[in-house]
């Protein structure tokens, strides 16, 4: 059967992919459709075709799934933040374990990897402690605050986001508001001219201490004194800084930071530890979920008192910190400097003597401890980027050949794409999902390496 673009279909949903979307097949075609569930009856039409594929949209369910529930949000489909919020939370885990093994069935065949159920959060709802909001300007001209549409620069104005803190939405929106009452410019990006870029809240999630951080377009805020005490006194904001980001660019954040109001960082809590959190180093979204997911990465990796742990692409030191007290000494990487500083100053104020932390690029620093320093790993804790390992490390990893490599991923494709570079060393019992963005399509997963034929 030909596919055409424009006809109507009925199709059956097999399978739910990557991004939460439904598959269907029309004959050997394999059709993605956004809002589909496994299981359901589904009329569609035909939007795209392609060679392998094709994309429809929903027209009628005409057999419902017992797991899809009322939407409550207006603005998800537009923005693709939250995916997964037509399926109930529970069924979002099963998902997220199915779509994880299904990549290591493809990858290992005939290797049995087991991906256990994904742990899932108590209450899966304002749980993020960063919030970004793009501020720009409508087709009118007139300032305006929201989101992003999905793979566009498009910003669809809302009032309410279930998965960013409140507090957060309540700072962006007196911003706004503010900025809207004194005429304050927003910056229009087609032609490069404005003052307010974004709004950036970071919120310690159990010590309550906020940082909001104005990107502008220049260093001068007209009625900055004025906005800053009302940020201050009305919100209790403990840190305001001013980011400078003049360039033509999708990076939110610009080089240079001006504090105007407290010391320019606030601290949070994750488990025993307290963190430092400045405006440019990265620290976990979901703390509540961070703090679960490091506890099972060090439950797995069964660490002792004699190993030797390279903790790369660290961070702020978040996970090399929770290891420290299981370990004779730990060594992090990060090449983010503010983040090494972090870092650094997380670790006196946790009083931890046995780590010491390197700013610079994962790949030449980890060669140079071992050529030139002669200090080789026990145990490697790896948590990279969404692009995953480069060949480098994956070489210096099978040069190495430390006894476990721990693998913290954000992106399951890479991390089952890098796993099976190492097989040839290591082997892979099971894979433990930890749902870090509940309702999204992202999932979190943790997984133990362990060098063959030796002692477990």
């Amino acid at each position: 059967m030909e596919i055409k673009k424009n006809e109507e279909y009925i199709v059956d949903i097999i399978d739910n992919g990557m991004e939460g979307e439904g598959i269907a097949k029309i004959d050997d075609l394999v059709i993605f459709i956004p809002g589909a569930i496994k299981k359901e009856k589904i009329k569609i039409l035909i939007v795209k075709v392609l060679k392998t594929h094709a994309y429809g949209k929903i027209i009628e369910i005409i057999k419902k799934s017992p797991y899809r529930v009322e939407e409550d949000c207006t603005t998800y489909k537009r923005c693709g933040g939250c995916k997964l919020r037509h399926i109930d939370y529970e069924e979002t885990l099963n998902i997220k374990q199915q779509n994880v093994q299904n990549l290591v069935n493809k990858a290992f065949k005939g290797n049995q990897i087991k991906v256990q159920k994904t742990i899932g959060m108590g209450n899966p709802y304002h749980y993020r402690n960063k919030a970004q909001y793009p501020v720009g300007v409508d087709k009118d001209g007139k300032a305006q605050i929201g989101v992003f549409a999905e793979r566009s620069h498009k910003i669809i104005p809302m009032q309410k986001c279930f998965i960013q803190n409140e507090i957060a939405e309540k700072i962006a929106f007196a911003v706004y508001k503010f900025i809207n009452q004194k005429g304050i410019e927003a910056y229009n990006e087609k032609e490069q001219k404005g003052i307010l870029r974004h709004i950036i809240i970071k919120v310690g999630i159990r010590t309550h201490e906020v940082m909001c951080i104005l990107v502008v377009n220049n260093k001068k805020i007209p009625y900055e004194s004025q906005l800053v005490d009302m940020l201050a006194k009305e919100y209790n904001v403990k840190t305001i800084v001013k980011n400078i980001n003049d360039k033509n660019t999708n990076v939110i954040l610009g080089n240079q930071n001006i504090i105007l109001h407290g010391d320019g960082y606030i601290y949070d809590i994750l488990g025993d530890y307290t963190f430092k959190i400045s405006p440019m180093s990265f620290y976990q979204v979901n703390p509540v979920q961070a703090e679960v997911l490091y506890n099972i990465a060090i439950e797995m990796a069964k660490l002792n008192k004699e190993d030797i742990l390279f903790d790369l692409y660290c961070g702020i030191g978040t996970i090399g910190i929770f290891s420290a007290q299981y370990v004779k000494k730990v060594y992090g990487i990060e090449i983010v400097e503010d983040a090494i500083k972090d870092a650094k100053e997380n670790a006196k104020i946790n009083n931890i003597e046995n780590i010491h932390f390197y700013a610079g690029d994962v790949e030449r620093i980890f060669s140079n401890f071992i050529e030139k320093k002669q200090v080789y790993p026990d145990v490697i804790i790896v948590d990279p980027p969404r692009r995953g390992l480069d060949e480098n490390t994956i070489s210096n990893i099978l040069a190495v050949q430390p006894k476990k490599v721990v693998y913290i991923s954000c992106n399951p494709s890479t991390m089952v794409r890098d796993m099976k570079l190492l097989e040839e060393s290591y082997s892979v019992k099971e894979i433990q999902p930890v749902d870090m963005f509940p309702f999204t399509s992202h999932v979190e997963c943790c997984s133990v390496l362990y060098l063959k034929d030796s002692i477990q």
